[in-house]
């Protein structure tokens, strides 16, 4: 059913190479492919959303984001030439729109048409409504991600429903996600139209909101963020910042009017001091460098370190330049991602607090072992089951990364490559946790079209793994989910 409904986005593409007189084929094959092949599913599958339930989950949402990248790379395959013409470079393109990634193979922005540079924006946005309800209404059912427990927050049966209960989160957020998407677009097109900043159209403030509201990080130009002017950068480092809450708790403490529970949600808090004192060590590390000056030392340090923590992949300089010292502090954020019920990827903070409160309480057990301390979030106990879920995140997470280092390390070699150490271990960090440009020839300035085909699998699976949280996919490789 996605599938038949998503092939109708197809159309607002089509309408916009329409205006700019490009050619509309690409699109309108692309719409009709993904909308024939859904039809044709739900007719070989009539009833069946009324026995889906937590084990079918794992198929369905895993088997769901490899289809949307194909959709989402048939225009690629169609109009992309030379930059996008091949399938791996295309799949990857789709597959990084659709998991909000932000990571490119395009390396001449200026050759593709103004319909296609927007359908890349589009996938971006569309994703991370996707991804949005992945996350508060599946992923949870499933027991998978850092809130689990907000099953008990949220109305309805826990399992019975499944289909249903998507349909209403979906309906819910719906709203606020087109409404902050709508206030990005028109926050940043009014600095065009004040004269504030003239490289600010609508067109291009309608594609950084696409792509800023999910923190996906793609952009219409091939220096990201470089070339707008430091009050574009600004709101678009406030709506990145904004794009890492908790959209149920946005939902909840903006649409209700409950702004207290921003102060009461420990992963909020945690989330904005994390933020902060990245922006400052960033600020210190950039002005002891003497890498800017003035304001653009502030600038720099604080929207680097949102565009890294929240995974969006901005950039408004070519930090791959940067010494080691601040690189190892970007490698160390991409590693922290926002909160859960987000689109950003990466751990996600409240993992990092639940883990920390976890290894707390061993400390003080292995002192007093007669202490019995359960976790508590936001005042709330949090089951071992849990916990137990989370730390074995954690484990998969770290072995999905460095089993992805190895085979882009080892592909880099062999097509002869030039990655050194960090570079390929950002590389498969940034695709693993969706967060775009990696360092060296991989940087926020370059594109991923030098890696070997190899290297480019292995980032399509690594971003695949990551969007849907490791446990899904896993989970499918098991002998017991296939016994009847």
């Amino acid at each position: 059913m996605l599938l038949k409904y998503l092939g109708l986005t197809a159309l607002f593409p089509t309408a916009l190479a329409l205006w700019y007189h490009e050619p509309v084929w690409p699109f309108l094959v692309a719409g009709a492919i993904a909308s024939g092949v859904g039809l044709v599913l739900e007719r070989m599958t009539t009833g069946a959303a009324t026995r889906v339930g937590v084990r079918e989950g794992f198929l369905v949402v895993s088997a769901t984001m490899l289809l949307t990248a194909a959709f989402a790379s048939l225009p690629y395959l169609f109009e992309g030439g030379d930059q996008l013409g091949s399938p791996i470079d295309a799949y990857l393109e789709g597959m990084s729109g659709f998991s909000t990634t932000g990571a490119s193979v395009v390396t001449d922005y200026d050759a593709l048409p103004r319909s296609l540079a927007m359908w890349r924006q589009f996938t971006q946005w569309l994703g991370g409504m996707g991804i949005i309800v992945l996350a508060i209404a599946v992923l949870p059912r499933l027991r998978v991600g850092g809130r689990q427990m907000m099953e008990s927050e949220l109305p309805g049966p826990e399992i019975a429903g499944l289909p249903e209960r998507i349909r209403e989160t979906a309906r819910t957020l719906w709203t606020l996600y087109v409404a902050l998407t709508a206030l990005c677009a028109v926050s940043l097109a009014s600095l065009g139209w004040l004269g504030i900043d003239d490289g600010m159209t609508e067109y291009e403030a309608l594609a950084h909101a696409f792509s800023t509201v999910p923190t996906g990080g793609f952009s219409t130009k091939a220096d990201s963020m470089e070339s707008f002017s430091p009050e574009t950068q600004w709101i678009v480092a406030l709506f990145m910042l904004l794009g890492g809450v908790n959209f149920m708790l946005l939902y909840r403490a903006v649409v209700r009017r409950r702004p207290r529970l921003f102060v009461r949600d420990e992963e909020f808090r945690i989330y904005l001091v994390l933020a902060l004192v990245a922006s400052v060590a960033l600020t210190i590390q950039i002005w002891g460098y003497g890498l800017a000056s003035g304001e653009e030392v502030v600038l720099d340090g604080v929207f680097q370190a949102i565009s890294v923590i929240t995974t969006t992949g901005y950039a408004t300089e070519d930090f791959a330049l940067w010494p080691v010292l601040p690189l190892l502090t970007l490698f160390a954020l991409m590693f922290v991602g926002g909160s859960a019920g987000s689109t950003t990827g990466s751990i996600k903070v409240v993992r990092h607090v639940l883990l920390g409160k976890v290894l707390r309480r061993e400390l003080d057990q292995t002192v007093s072992p007669e202490l019995v301390m359960p976790i508590r979030l936001n005042g709330s106990p949090v089951d071992e089951r849990t916990l137990r879920a989370i730390a074995a995140f954690i484990l998969l997470y770290v072995g999905f990364w460095v089993l992805g280092a190895a085979a882009i390390g080892i592909d880099s070699a062999i097509v002869g490559v030039d990655l050194g150490t960090l570079d390929v271990l950002a590389v498969s960090g940034s695709a693993l946790g969706n967060g775009g440009p990696g360092f060296g020839i991989t940087g926020p300035m370059a594109s991923f079209a030098p890696l070997g085909d190899v290297s480019k699998v292995t980032m399509i699976l690594l971003m695949w793994v990551g969007r849907l949280e490791i446990v899904p996919v896993v989970v499918l490789l098991t002998r017991s989910y296939w016994r009847l």
